[in-house]
């Protein structure tokens, strides 16, 4: 599928895939066959669960990089890949699986966006961290980037990534075109993945790396070497995908429900805060402001008859 990029030493993988391990059907069996078969690699990245990813990762016959969507509690989801599949499943043990829904593929109890951050650069841990469609979709805050622009998140914490997925193909034209515009501002690397939750999706878009192995392919990402290649999904598909990830949230209906309300909850109490802040400085500002006297310039007051009334 991608013969002359290998034949330049490049390495490539899906960087966005699902599984049955969360809200697809897709068996990881079969997507490991299929991506074998068009040749291209892949990383398993279901939402704060792993064991697709555990079981997969040390296969010989196909390119496979152990990762985890993490639905973070302040709204953005991000990508976290890692160098070793053990480092993956002690991360997961130590920050993730306590903090899980009674949906575990929701938003996390109690660990932000910061909290990832601050994690993986106090404690070490070997892995790239990527901004999953930047953007967000469906008007939600489950983007980095949508965050910043509404005044939740600083750019600070875009800085701190070492990547944005500049091609999701879920996502629209104008969405990624914002993404790497974003990416680039920021000085950060690129990512590229499907965010496929149908098995046919797998390599449709693809991250491509010069190296000879996990290791390298996942430096390059950090070190801004990356390519991303592929292209948005047309409609019909992005519907067929959405209804798929339904039906499986309708399995975890009740808990999916409350989540999504306290979510929706948050984002308004985030809206008012910052309307709240935003006048309270408007006011500090007005109320700074020299005083003008009448007569004096800007002043719209004016004191007895013009010499024009005489």
């Amino acid at each position: 599928m991608y013969r002359e990029l290998e034949e330049e030493g490049y390495m490539f993988a899906d960087m966005h895939f699902h599984t049955n391990c969360s809200d697809s059907f897709t068996k990881i069996g079969d997507a490991v066959a299929l991506a074998r078969k068009r040749g291209t690699g892949f990383a398993v990245t279901d939402h704060n669960l792993i064991s697709s990813a555990m079981r997969a990762t040390d296969r010989e016959d196909v390119f496979v990089v152990p990762g985890m969507e993490i639905s973070t509690t302040d709204g953005p989801h991000v990508l976290t890949y890692f160098y070793e599949a053990k480092d993956l499943q002690d991360f997961w043990k130590r920050h993730i699986r306590p903090n899980l829904q009674t949906c575990p593929w929701l938003a996390l109890r109690k660990f932000t966006t910061e909290d990832l951050l601050n994690i993986v650069e106090e404690e070490d841990w070997h892995c790239v961290v990527s901004a999953a469609h930047p953007m967000g979709y469906f008007g939600t805050n489950k983007g980095v980037e949508v965050c910043i622009r509404k005044g939740y998140l600083d750019e600070d914490i875009a800085r701190r990534l070492d990547a944005y997925e500049v091609i999701c193909s879920g996502m629209s034209r104008e969405s990624n075109l914002a993404a790497l515009d974003s990416a680039a501002r920021y000085g950060i690397g690129f990512t590229g993945g499907t965010d496929g939750h149908m098995l046919n999706e797998i390599g449709n878009v693809v991250t491509a790396v010069r190296a000879s192995d996990r290791e390298e392919f996942l430096d390059g990402i950090k070190k801004g070497r990356s390519l991303v290649i592929g292209e948005e999904k047309i409609a019909a598909r992005k519907v067929m995908m959405g209804s798929e990830s339904f039906v499986r949230f309708l399995e975890h209906a009740p808990s999916a429900a409350y989540v999504q309300t306290k979510s929706g909850v948050r984002s308004l109490h985030r809206s008012v805060k910052k309307g709240a802040k935003a006048l309270k400085d408007q006011f500090g500002r007005f109320r700074n402001r020299a005083p003008l006297r009448p007569g004096s310039p800007g002043s719209c007051l004016s004191w007895g008859r013009s010499s024009s009334a005489r």
